[in-house]
């Protein structure tokens, strides 16, 4: 290899390295590594600061620490089905602590009385004796290489067939042949100005640090690295959609006036502000792309609305896209009330329409009868097609893939795109998911709507919550009991769930409540028994709706005062909020009650912040602390990346994402000219964008 590595000397397949083999490139292979370059960026997941060790007598509650100690005992319990501890007593001369795992009864092969061992994690003295609840491990051979003590060890990720001390050596001896060669790709004006370390340097550092100082500039380095390039990415996919041709909507009209002065309520002033901004947007040449968040009952359909009738007095067509038949319904219901008194022709496009009548659809759309089309999944099927399609707007986005959204958009040359979302997250979350979108926040709610009042209640206590249920009903209100969700096979959730709903309804019609009327909905009805139910319910024909959680989004009853939501610690704290969010849409006074007998501190927290927000921007942050980002990111958005270095609670970080996104936004306005100067910026964010590895955590 050259003194400096060109660009496929980095992507060649890593079984050439000296040592590697067909074998271990195999085993690489399943945690992501193909490339060298894939093998230098393969970070430690956290690092164990073995310059000293830690006595365990001087251990305190709720610290991480890392000791040093022979194994005295090894035992095994079964507290409960499904259940399995392995115990493993530790001494290091001075004082003894107890090592546990949870469900990895594998492990025990692993321990050998008298043998020495490195364990690294949180210490509990809650429980009886103190405890390292599964900890980092490693065992203690006699060679008593300093590349495994007496320093600041990193800790890398694992699977079948990679032992942390052989992954270490070999890290060791590629860092120190490779890393050396690898090329800076960051322009130099960029590690001058923002005192990074240069990428060798950073390499070695992040892997093997000489110091605790060392690690810390290593992570700056990779921390900007990380949040530029997703910022560049999100930047050159901003500046190529700003240079299309888009379509210049004339905003003002008898139409949309019309609409505006026969609502039944004035807009908020968060409103009038995204408002203003989407009219912006829509009257410019270049195509919209906006993002629009707000609480649930915001009024983010009414701009939706307003936006659609902007595209169709323009004589385009819109589109609306929702995740289900239930979604898409009530939109449907909802647009046909706003849209009374207007001249617009509406049309529903779901799975359960067929027949003469979904040929019928098709040519009316294609024709330009049809002037607005909501739907799920099947506006994006051959033969869906639009004869002017203007404006798309696809509702909670993040339950769409990449390509869904892509292939709606492709039905017309450059549409403007209205996404929203009733999931509102923190302002750096918002840059860091949707970088390439203009953001618009509807803040506060109407002004009849009143807080809703959330309860924890024992699940031993429904005779209480059933009392409730029927004094609300008795003075007119209507109720929502949500059933449990049901963990089953893959593909199985869905006829669970129906299966506990129907047992539920019939217990409840003819044990609890004989004296009112129950109605019963789950994802596997027809659309028409699904549309029939939600009718009745709106004409309080049902006074208490059973139901999964296809009531999570869209469902608007003014009436409905209560949710009580059974088993409620098997749900996500945003679904959770998403289904409260059913009640509280009216005048009236209303209540949520949670029912759950949380087994875990992680289903108590989230419980607690239910109790004690209504606000939406709260309940995401609090999720997002307890979930972390990677599980967060998977449940906002299809093929989101996990980020290895950036700490969204912290305010530096914040700092360091607002100035990586001017950089790249300036960057990405430069003349293709100027772009040739960084050929390795250029295939590196081809590369990494999006990312999908691990954070780096340092204890």
């Amino acid at each position: 290899m050259s003194a400096t590595l060109n660009w496929p000397e980095l992507n060649a397949p890593v079984r050439y390295l000296k040592g590697i083999g067909p074998a271990r490139a195999e085993v690489l292979g399943r945690v992501g590594v193909v490339s060298i370059l894939d093998l230098l960026y393969y970070f430690p997941r956290t690092y164990q600061d073995r310059t000293q060790f830690r006595l365990i007598s001087t251990l305190r509650d709720g610290e991480m620490a890392t000791i040093l100690g022979s194994i005295r005992r090894i035992s095994e319990t079964r507290p409960r089905r499904g259940l399995h501890l392995l115990k493993v007593l530790i001494s290091d001369g001075k004082g003894q602590i107890e090592a546990v795992w949870f469900n990895q009864p594998y492990l025990k092969k692993q321990f050998t009385p008298g043998a020495d061992l490195i364990l690294s994690g949180r210490v509990s003295r809650r429980f009886g004796p103190i405890q390292l609840t599964a900890p980092d491990w490693e065992l203690v051979d006699e060679d008593n290489d300093s590349l495994h003590s007496g320093r600041i060890v990193p800790i890398y990720p694992l699977t079948t067939g990679l032992t942390q001390r052989a992954l270490r050596r070999k890290m060791k001896e590629i860092v120190d042949q490779i890393a050396p060669q690898v090329p800076e790709f960051l322009p130099t004006y960029l590690v001058v100005t923002q005192g990074l370390l240069p990428l060798p340097i950073a390499l070695r550092q992040i892997h093997f640090p000489d110091l605790q100082d060392g690690l810390e500039k290593a992570r700056k380095r990779f921390l900007f690295e990380e949040l530029f390039l997703l910022q560049l990415g999100f930047a050159r996919r901003w500046k190529e959609r700003k240079s299309q041709k888009g379509i210049s909507f004339r905003t003002e009209g008898d139409l949309v006036q019309r609409f505006l002065s026969e609502l039944p309520f004035i807009l908020t002033d968060g409103q009038q502000q995204s408002l203003q901004e989407i009219e912006q947007d829509m009257h410019s040449s270049r195509p919209m792309n906006r993002l629009l968040q707000g609480e649930v009952g915001s009024g983010k359909t009414v701009l939706a609305a307003y936006a659609m009738l902007v595209a169709v007095q323009n004589g385009y067509q819109a589109a609306l896209m929702a995740p289900t038949e239930i979604l898409a319904g009530q939109h449907y219901l909802v647009l046909q009330q706003l849209f009374r008194n207007l001249p617009i022709q509406l049309a529903l496009l779901t799975a359960g329409r067929k027949g003469a009548q979904r040929v019928r659809l098709r040519q009316d759309l294609e024709d330009g009868s049809i002037q607005i089309l909501i739907g799920t999944h099947a506006l994006l099927e051959e033969g869906v097609n639009f004869r002017r399609l203007g404006l798309v707007v696809i509702d909670e986005q993040h339950k769409f893939g990449v390509m869904q959204r892509k292939i709606l958009k492709e039905k017309a040359e450059n549409p403007d795109v209205l996404v929203l979302t009733a999931t509102p997250i923190p302002r750096s979350l918002a840059l860091t998911l949707y970088g390439d979108f203009d953001l618009s926040t509807i803040r506060g709610l109407p002004a009849n709507r009143q807080p809703i009042t959330t309860y924890l209640v024992s699940s031993e206590r429904k005779t209480e919550v059933y009392q409730f249920i029927r004094r609300e009903v008795q003075t007119g209100r209507q109720v929502y009991i949500v059933c449990p969700r049901i963990e089953s096979k893959e593909g199985e959730d869905e006829k669970g769930e129906a299966a506990a709903a129907t047992k539920l309804k019939e217990e409840l019609q003819q044990d609890v409540f004989p004296e009112f009327h129950l109605g019963l909905l789950h994802g596997r009805m027809t659309t028409t028994d699904k549309d029939q139910v939600m009718a009745d319910f709106k004409d309080n024909q049902i006074q208490i709706l059973v139901s999964t959680t296809v009531i999570e989004v869209g469902i608007d009853v003014a009436n409905a005062t209560l949710i009580a939501i059974l088993d409620a610690d098997r749900f996500g704290l945003a679904q959770l909020h998403q289904l409260r969010g059913r009640v509280g849409r009216g005048c009236y006074k209303s209540y949520c009650v949670l029912m759950a007998n949380p087994k875990s501190e992680e289903a108590m927290q989230r419980l607690d912040v239910m109790v004690r927000s209504n606000d939406g921007f709260v309940i995401s942050s609090e999720d997002l602390k307890i979930r972390g980002p990677g599980e967060f990111f998977g449940t906002l958005q299809h093929g989101a990346f996990q980020l290895r270095f950036a700490d969204l609670f912290d305010p530096t970080t914040y700092a360091v994402l607002d100035q990586c996104r001017q950089i790249a936004f300036d960057l990405a306005q430069r003349s293709p000219s100027e772009w040739r100067q960084f050929p390795l910026l250029e295939k590196m964010l081809q590369r990494r964008f999006p990312f999908g590895a691990q954070r780096v955590e340092v204890s």
